[in-house]
């Protein structure tokens, strides 16, 4: 037997699962303050496809929940007053890992990004993987979708 430590979770996965499905409830919600609430005060975030292009600089998706995810959750709730989630799975373990698949969608009525409203609507499957710790809180958001299935619902098109 090595003398590494080994972090034993207390949790089961039925309770890792619950965290992530009230996340998901309070985001349905527009409760971001629940959300964050939920999560570590220095959990990770990563929104990989997550891209904005102004002139000087470049926006992307990766920080802390606390001052990168807030404000891009914020904003999209801000845009799509409507924003919603259905959650279609939670496959989680007994390790505080979560696997989330969901679709997210609403009509847009102010600005996103570089995309101006039209009224359109979308609707987007997305894969969310979690890691949550020992107490049950969230520590890590990873989120993929297709961002070109976006922008195409909403008649976003760049050109270059």
């Amino acid at each position: 037997m090595s003398n590494a430590s080994v972090i034993v979770s207390s949790r089961t996965a039925e309770q890792n699962a619950a965290v992530v499905t009230e996340f998901f409830d309070r985001y349905r919600a527009h409760d971001v303050d629940g959300m964050v609430d939920l999560c570590t005060i220095n959990a990770d975030f990563s929104y990989p496809p997550f891209e904005v292009w102004g002139k000087q600089r470049v926006l992307r998706g990766d920080g802390k929940v606390g001052t990168v995810g807030k404000p891009i959750w914020t904003g999209l709730i801000n845009a799509f007053p409507n924003l919603s989630n259905v959650v279609h799975s939670v496959d989680a373990n007994d390790e505080g890992d979560v696997v989330v698949q969901v679709d997210i969608g609403g009509t847009q009525q102010q600005p996103w990004g570089l995309v101006l409203p039209a009224g359109k609507t979308f609707s987007e499957p997305h894969i969310f993987i979690f890691r949550l710790n020992s107490d049950g809180l969230i520590e890590s958001v990873t989120g993929y979708w297709n961002n070109a299935g976006i922008s195409q619902q909403l008649g976003h098109m760049e050109v270059d």
